[in-house]
């Protein structure tokens, strides 16, 4: 009868190998996927277009006179140019028929909404361009995936603390609490 040969010392490494490769696949692959789920925007809106008849973020983006945001442009906005369909495209149609004709809002994912306790002057950050912190959708014709935490509600877009920090210290500004949250 021939004899198994066994590893010496290895009776516990291959266990914990395999147990180790899948807490990193769960890690990385699953836990995302159970944490975020992915939601699209009520209307395809193309930033390409608009950017291509010569508009600025700031024509449809506005901000308070303190330097806050004002939010996203509503249909009094949108519809200086699109109170009718104007173009082919059918996105433009589903926005003219089923919001502005209706007097309906479009209920739009906000990629970078920030908590009630910060504080956050696009004034005092004109010097940058709108692309320095917000996804670059000035080439796009479909805006990207929305992945909504599940837990918060906020989007996984939304800037974080950290990159704030890092800005701020590259750039001399100072990074006490009081500046960014009330």
């Amino acid at each position: 009868m021939e004899e198994k040969k066994q590893c010496k010392g290895c009776g516990g490494a291959l266990p914990f190998l395999i147990g180790f490769v899948a807490a990193v696949i769960a890690g990385w692959v699953l836990f995302p996927n159970l944490l975020y789920s992915k939601k699209v925007q009520p209307v395809r809106f193309s930033h390409k277009i608009h950017q291509e008849q010569g508009m600025e973020c700031s024509s449809c983006h506005a901000f308070r006179d303190d330097g806050s945001y004002a939010g996203l442009p509503n249909n009094e906005k949108c519809m200086e140019c699109h109170a009718d369909v104007v173009g082919s495209d059918p996105a433009e149609k589903v926005y003219v028929e089923e919001y502005a004709q209706k007097g309906k809002e479009v209920p739009w994912l906000i990629y970078q909404k920030q908590p009630d306790n910060v504080y956050f002057s696009h004034k005092a950050h004109e010097s940058f361009e709108c692309k320095e912190c917000h996804l670059d959708v000035g080439k796009t014709d479909t805006p990207p995936v929305y992945y909504e935490n599940r837990l918060s509600g906020y989007s996984k877009q939304t800037m974080k603390m950290w990159q704030c920090e890092r800005c701020h210290a590259e750039n001399g500004v100072s990074n006490a609490c009081h500046v960014c949250h009330k």
